[in-house]
């Protein structure tokens, strides 16, 4: 294995950790969103639900999920 083949498979595995980091943040934010939509702090929840939105659609380039605010529809309000 070259130099160059050893850089590349180091920042491989960075770039890896880094996804594995930013999925596990999504998922404990996910829970946050549920647990203030679910405790009644709907306003809260949204406002977690849109920074939610905002980091997979701009930082992490990905399409934006549904959470449980979403999914719940307006009859919960």
């Amino acid at each position: 294995m070259t130099a160059t083949d050893e850089k590349l498979s180091e920042l491989e595995k960075e770039v890896e950790r880094y996804r594995r980091a930013s999925e596990d943040a999504l998922q404990q934010l996910d829970w946050c969103i549920g647990y203030f939509h679910g405790s009644g702090k709907k306003g809260i929840a949204r406002a977690l639900s849109d920074n939610r939105s905002h980091i997979r659609k701009h930082l992490l380039q990905r399409s934006e999920q549904p959470v449980p605010t979403q999914r719940s529809g307006a009859a919960d309000e």
